[in-house]
């Protein structure tokens, strides 16, 4: 209670300004120029306030730039397994110039793969994957299918 009686009365005698100087002097004793509060003098502050704002248009550029790399690795991804196109790709693309292309990292992983589908899909490829088969499983496989196709002859043909 007697919490609510100081907070009350506190509040009037700061509205009547009997009590609230304290307030005004902190007023004054900012500056309101920001220059004169970063402890610079006007000219180094405007020429601070140029390198934040060309440091701030470089990132912004290399951001737009990162993002129209992955956007193209997205396209190309996309393409690779006849995938749906996406217009927001195409669009990261075009604000950043259309000057794009895959880093280089990217471009040698997406090499790599392409070689490597390439050689899967030759005659060289396949012969390997025969190799890799279980020749004892496809022969005895294929005997019974031999067996089975046999009998199902004689029990039609008389003459066998």
């Amino acid at each position: 209670m007697a919490f609510l009686m100081k907070s009350m009365l506190s509040n009037q005698v700061k509205n009547l300004g009997l009590g609230g100087g304290g307030e005004e002097s902190k007023e004054e004793s900012t500056p309101s120029d920001p220059a004169a509060a970063a402890g610079m003098t006007r000219e180094e502050y405007e020429e601070y306030q140029k390198q934040v704002v060309e440091e701030k248009m470089e990132r912004d550029a290399a951001f737009a730039q990162k993002k129209a790399e992955r956007a193209c690795l997205r396209i190309h991804l996309r393409e690779k397994y006849r995938l749906p196109k996406s217009e927001l790709d195409e669009n990261q693309i075009q604000m950043a110039g259309d000057d794009v292309s895959l880093p280089e990292d990217l471009q040698k992983m997406v090499a790599e793969d392409q070689v490597e589908e390439e050689d899967k899909d030759s005659i060289l490829g396949q012969l390997q994957n025969i190799q890799n088969m279980d020749m004892d499983a496809i022969k005895e496989k294929a005997q019974a299918t031999f067996t089975e196709m046999k009998q199902a002859a004689e029990q039609k043909c008389s003459v066998m």
